[in-house]
């Protein structure tokens, strides 16, 4: 039980995301997602991080300003039962424009990342398409099984692209990405993306593109080589999704794995006028992040008007929250 005096501090409150200017970003974010940024190019928002390499921050309420992780520090209970003894978020939230084609990589499973990245987590995840251009593609594994001495032959030609597996996108699908496959998302793909709390990537084919500076980018071949799955892969088919009804929201399932569970909510609380309850658990926190229209979000006498674009982090054992508006969103827990 929370003490009645401790209950204030189990509220839910708005994040700021790090913001990431990859070669291949665009401006969707900033245009239609409302991201500020003095950055010319917006490839990433890293939404609900605790990472050091773009630790998101507290946007509202009594934290605003600090970082996610000092918050978390302070208060690991927010994380809930499923991540007793840790301090930071074991996931990592994103959202991702593809303007350009992204290199061709692969990320490590844990066991591998402890042994030869420093204890560090593997990279295992999902991609939601937010969005996506007419015959937009992405890259997933290969069409055969193939060598490893093969595959190294052709990175070092730049034959390699005639290997690998392409998958039409479409708005609505779901891909799950497990540690190991080769993958790339393809140009006019808008993600969002929920992940191991991993920046683990290891880049095996850029197009020899430069960066800013005039230098192609750093390849990381010999691991790649020893993580990816070189069998071929099935071309991945969109999971079988059951819409779920209550009054005011329709919801479904579109990824489990033991790292992190997703679904995506409508919200429609126009007709009937009612607010929509908000389940918080004790076993974990929840992350949600709105991908179209607006809401708001009511917890005790408060309120946090929450709009396309913007992601919300609730702690687990949070006080009894409801809900209202017109919105589709995700809601992330672990």
């Amino acid at each position: 039980m929370i003490n009645k005096r401790e209950c204030w501090i189990y509220k839910p409150f708005l994040l700021k995301p790090a913001v990431k200017d990859y070669l291949w970003g665009g401006q969707r974010l900033k245009e239609d997602f409302g991201k500020e940024t003095d950055l010319e190019l917006l490839a990433e928002t890293w939404e609900c991080s605790t990472h050091p390499d773009g630790p998101s921050r507290v946007a509202s309420g009594i934290y605003r300003g600090k970082l996610l992780s000092e918050v978390l520090k302070e208060h690991p209970q927010y994380l809930g039962k499923n991540c007793e003894g840790l301090d930071e978020l074991p996931i990592l939230v994103k959202l991702i424009d593809a303007n350009k084609d992204l290199s061709v990589q692969v990320h490590p499973d844990d066991e591998f990342a402890k042994y030869h990245e420093n204890g560090m987590m593997g990279k295992t995840e999902m991609w939601y398409v937010v969005d996506a251009e007419k015959d937009a593609k992405l890259i997933y594994g290969f069409h055969h099984d193939i060598k490893q001495e093969t595959l190294k032959n052709a990175l070092t030609k730049g034959t390699v692209e005639k290997y690998l597996q392409k998958v039409k996108v479409k708005k609505d699908d779901v891909f799950f990405i497990k540690a190991g496959t080769v993958h790339a998302l393809g140009a006019g793909i808008l993600v969002a993306e929920v992940q191991e709390n991993s920046n683990l990537t290891y880049r095996m084919y850029d197009y020899g593109r430069k960066d800013k500076n005039g230098k192609e980018r750093k390849l990381h071949i010999t691991k790649a080589l020893e993580v990816a799955e070189l069998k071929s892969s099935i071309e991945p088919r969109q999971p079988l999704r059951v819409l779920k009804y209550k009054r005011g929201m329709a919801s479904e399932l579109i990824c489990r794995c033991k790292y992190f569970q997703v679904e995506r909510h409508l919200l429609n609380t126009e007709e009937c006028r009612e607010m929509v309850a908000i389940q918080t658990e004790e076993s974990s926190f929840k992350v949600i992040l709105c991908l179209k229209g607006c809401g708001t979000l009511l917890f005790g006498k408060e309120c946090i008007n929450f709009f396309k674009g913007d992601c919300i982090f609730i702690p687990a054992k949070s006080i009894p929250i409801k809900m209202h508006g017109y919105a589709q969103m995700l809601m992330i827990n672990c």
